[in-house]
């Protein structure tokens, strides 16, 4: 057994979590939309051909914001294939992952989507084959009411009001070697910030995100960031960021200091970000939007990202989550919530097959993956304001990150309700945690409304078609509640969330 301690405050607070760092990523690759979201024969889709199974996990999932088309797909995306009648849409090569594009789920489908959940749409613009003329046409055709040849068009495709979509980004990993079209810092400055003028100029109620860094470990890192935003600093309200974790290693406990690389990589960027701003000499803070961001290195070989002969909908990259990635995960969830001051959205990458917490079988059943779990749950009680947690724990030393404390705790707080949420995560492999949480401030009367942990005993533990339900949340029974006081009993290895209310 080890002992750890937690105490937060009701007035040293980081700041309000804003909504959308619990956001999903859908991208036209693999089976993410076709035989994902969108599959007309399937026995459960609805007259749109959405599958309601799908859907109804996605509502359980509780992401409230979704990135759309891409990803490495949007660089070479012509946004006309996607609409208007589909017995007229375009089939195309995708060069970004060797496929074939029927366009038979576009713009429109995913908004209606979109709404028919009650989620807010994230769009990209394509700055790759495309650029500025591109992405002013497609936000009049989205954004723009009516009285304009694309407006109009809109409503002549059956949209009669405006999709009115407030969140956009300026291409994606422009960095990237891989990528369509590839730009140097400087020239992808220059076309994001002639992009956002021109969008601006359609719609000033936009929101808009610059590419930042396509991974932690890129040569041009810090670099990139300094010199695109020196460019489109006024223009841009986000600077993305993207990561994928990795167990190189194949050790848990090394696998756990990627947590505290991916805080490093967001306080490293807001410095950079605010380096920039102390230059022009302005009050304006640029945020971080997280928009690609999940467990990622088991389906990474040539034969997961490529199939030959140009496919429809291939198998791509479609990960197989164990019980430790569900820990990372929630690992993730509980990095971006202590740094709610900067981190305002954020996109687990993606939402169905392809690396996603969701699972489907072409005309057969869709289940959970290990780590919709700690993301199910984060969105469910991660409401309100995020305390500045103090925390007492032993830690260990790892390559990958040289101190890493066993206890890994956000708290959020939600003054209309009363109710507080301690997320914690026991990084300990073989020893139980006692753990000790003083709520300072947030009532003296509290009652325990849940205690949640997701632990197995084996740490590749995974959830199959045919067993759905091998790692699952359950009842924590060893927590209980004081006044101001907690105690639990964390299993070792395990994810832990413990909502209270005042009285």
């Amino acid at each position: 057994m080890i002992a750890s301690r937690l105490v937060v405050d009701r007035d040293f607070v980081v700041a309000d979590l804003d909504r959308r760092v619990f956001g999903t990523f859908v991208e036209h690759m693999g089976r993410c939309v076709y035989t994902g979201i969108y599959e007309p024969t399937h026995p459960n889709a609805d007259a749109r051909g959405f599958r309601k199974d799908v859907m109804e996990l996605t509502r359980e999932l509780g992401p409230t914001i979704v990135r759309y088309p891409g990803g490495n797909f949007l660089s070479g995306y012509n946004w006309e294939d996607g609409v208007g009648p589909r017995d007229k849409r375009p089939r195309r090569l995708d060069l970004a992952w060797y496929s074939t594009e029927t366009n038979q789920f576009g713009t429109n489908e995913f908004i209606e989507w979109c709404r028919e959940l009650d989620i807010e749409p994230m769009y990209g613009v394509n700055l790759g084959t495309r650029g500025p003329d591109h992405a002013r046409h497609f936000i009049e055709y989205c954004n723009h009411p009516s009285g304009t040849a694309l407006s109009d068009l809109r409503r002549e495709h059956g949209y009669e009001k405006p999709h009115d979509i407030k969140f956009w980004c300026l291409g994606n990993e422009m960095d990237g070697p891989w990528q369509i079209c590839r730009k140097t810092a400087d020239e992808y400055g220059r076309a994001a910030l002639e992009t956002a003028k021109l969008m601006r100029m359609v719609d000033p109620t936009i929101q808009l995100a610059a590419c930042g860094s396509s991974t932690h470990d890129m040569a041009t890192y810090g670099m990139w960031e300094d010199r695109v935003l020196e460019h489109c600093f006024e223009q841009v309200d986000f600077i993305s960021l993207h990561t994928y974790f990795e167990n190189r290693r194949d050790s848990t406990a090394e696998f756990f200091g990627n947590i505290e690389v991916m805080d490093l990589f967001i306080k490293e960027i807001v410095a950079v970000a605010d380096s920039v701003a102390a230059r022009k000499h302005s009050s304006k803070r640029i945020m971080l939007s997280f928009d690609e961001w999940n467990v990622w290195y088991k389906a990474r070989s040539i034969n997961d990202l490529r199939k030959p002969g140009w496919p429809e909908a291939p198998r791509l990259i479609e990960e197989v989550y164990n019980h430790e990635d569900a820990l990372v995960v929630g690992g993730a969830l509980i990095t971006m919530m202590n740094n709610a001051d900067r981190v305002k959205t954020a996109c687990l990458a993606q939402l169905v097959n392809v690396i996603g917490p969701i699972m489907t079988e072409p005309g057969g059943k869709a289940w959970r993956q290990t780590i919709f779990y700690p993301f199910s749950q984060a969105s469910r009680f991660g409401h309100g304001r995020v305390l500045k947690p103090i925390v007492e724990s032993a830690s260990y030393e790892a390559e990958t990150f040289p101190e890493i404390p066993y206890l890994y705790s956000a708290v959020v707080d939600d003054r209309a309700s009363g109710t507080t949420t301690v997320f914690a995560l026991n990084r300990h492999l073989t020893d139980e945690m006692e753990l000790d949480i003083e709520l300072r401030g947030l009532g003296k009367e509290r009652t325990l409304d849940q205690a949640i942990e997701l632990h197995h005993s084996n740490m590749k533990a995974v959830n199959t078609v045919d067993a759905p339900m091998t790692v699952a949340p359950a009842v924590n029974s060893a927590v209980s509640v004081d006044g101001e006081r907690i105690r639990a009993r964390l299993k070792p290895g395990s994810w832990n969330v413990i909502v209270t209310t005042a009285r």
